[in-house]
């Protein structure tokens, strides 16, 4: 390019870069909750499933990924046929491991913005293959993420293995390769100049000015990531339109992806005339904005506090449907009530503040709800709660059938019918008493009880128990 006349400014790669970029990488050590060892047994795979397994473990056993152990940990683990491809795939479970590990939290909340790249700068990204895989894990953490191979029909002493590397499934993995990564490239980014490079889970994206520029800081990011062990392959380098990046599918002019930027979009006419009202006065307050702003995709329905997510909570609550809304007609919502519920006419009286002839003319509307109400109560004095434990109807019922156990006592609320019924060997009032706490845990507690005048319920006991509110 000289002989041109043209220079371009790539700037040299400081001294000291390639001392930084292939030195062996740093490992990050987890915190452990115990020291404990934990293990989980592994369960008998079939013959099938077991051939897999040991071709999977022979395989990574060749990369390097795995060692064998004596280690005192273990976790189980499976294989799985991938759709469509006839190969299997090896998944450890991790769940007891990650119970005793503590979080690190997360490195980098969400995904970079592509949205803030320079408009006509070339792009490359790079797909690193099974990142996972060539980050170490700390010498002390490896021995505890341990599995055993079985043996068929137990015919000969099972091999256990432990990961040399960062293993799938393990809660901290992200953060993990997210600082590693960092480490790798930051170096990287100090020698590329006015380049920039984003990286998130397994891709990277790298963007210059130019071509020359672009293919020194590429060549220095290839670099870096193959000096540690990292497979790429050329293929998974994507260096012409349109690049594929973290789910979006940027091209030289903008990025397509969650959403479209409202002042770039070409509006035309609709059929629905309201809607395209709509559009045009957000195409014209978005033309005319006072303050800087730019779209991007936010995880925002969460529960962090923050100006996002309570502007996404109040923007739901204002497009909540009409009929989450409280209706104006008490009249309307008590016969909207007894047709999902079918109360009867006191239990809307007492709920809707009704007047009994109201009450009674909405029940006699529905005469299909008849087939749902309770079972009604024989004529009698006996009193009926207009609400769940309110009044309690009891009694003890003998079944000879039983056995020993042929009292049974029996607690029904006599608004909603729900019973209770529990088996005693007597009809005392300590088994009225053991019949009770447990009808309280199921059904709540009364605020009356209606007995008959059994000796179980006119006792001295029953009676200082009652006074005493026990």
């Amino acid at each position: 390019m000289a002989q041109c006349g043209v220079t371009i400014g790539i700037p040299d790669a400081p001294p000291v870069f390639q001392a930084v970029a292939t030195a062996e990488r740093p490992t990050q050590k987890l915190n452990w909750k115990t020291d404990s060892p934990v293990w989980v047994e592994q369960w008998p795979p079939s013959k099938e499933k077991l051939k897999a397994l040991q071709e999977l473990v022979d395989e990574q056993l060749a990369k390097g990924h795995i060692v064998e152990t004596m280690s005192p940990w273990n976790s189980p683990v499976f294989v799985i046929k991938k759709a469509n491809k006839g190969k299997w795939r090896l998944l450890h479970n991790l769940c007891q491991i990650n119970n005793v590990i503590e979080d690190m939290g997360s490195l980098q909340p969400g995904m970079p913005s592509t949205v803030v790249l320079p408009q006509n700068w070339n792009l490359a990204i790079i797909d690193n293959k099974d990142c996972f895989f060539q980050i170490p894990l700390h010498p002390d953490d490896a021995p505890r993420f341990t599995f055993s191979v079985p043996t068929l029909s137990r015919e000969a002493p099972r091999k256990r293995y432990h990961w040399k590397f960062l293993p799938q499934g393990m809660k901290n993995s992200l953060s993990v390769c997210q600082w590693y990564l960092s480490s790798l490239l930051s170096p990287v980014c100090a020698a590329a100049g006015e380049a920039i490079i984003l990286h998130y889970m397994d891709d990277v994206l790298v963007c210059a000015p130019n071509d020359d520029l672009l293919s020194h800081a590429l060549d220095l990011t290839i670099d870096s990531l193959v000096a540690v062990g990292f497979e790429l392959q050329e293929e998974k380098i994507q260096r012409m339109p349109p690049w594929k990046y973290l789910g979006l599918e940027i091209d030289l002019a903008y990025v397509a992806g969650v959403v479209s930027r409202a002042e770039q979009a070409v509006l035309s006419e609709v059929s629905n005339s309201a809607l395209f009202n709509l559009l045009s006065k957000l195409v014209n307050l978005i033309s005319h904005q006072e303050q800087q702003f730019y779209v991007m995709h936010i995880r925002s329905h969460t529960d962090l506090p923050g100006f996002i997510a309570e502007g996404n909570r109040r923007a739901d609550a204002l497009a909540a449907p009409v009929e989450m809304a409280p209706l104006p007609n008490i009249f309307g919502q008590a016969k909207i009530s007894h047709q999902l519920f079918h109360q009867n006419a006191p239990g809307l009286v007492h709920q809707f503040h009704l007047t009994p002839e109201q009450a009674r003319a909405i029940v006699s509307m529905y005469p299909s709800c008849q087939q749902h109400a309770l079972p009604a109560l024989s004529a009698g004095a006996d009193p009926r709660g207009f609400k769940s434990c309110k009044v309690w109807q009891m009694e003890v019922t003998h079944i000879m059938s039983f056995g020993t156990q042929r009292y049974v006592h029996i607690s029904v609320d006599t608004f909603s019918g729900a019973a209770y019924a529990s088996a005693h060997t007597g009809e005392k009032f300590s088994d009225a008493m053991k019949h009770l706490i447990q009808a309280f845990s199921f059904l709540g507690i009364p605020k009356s009880i209606k007995t008959d005048n059994g000796p179980t319920y006119t006792s001295r006991s029953s009676e200082a128990s009652c006074s005493n509110g026990e």
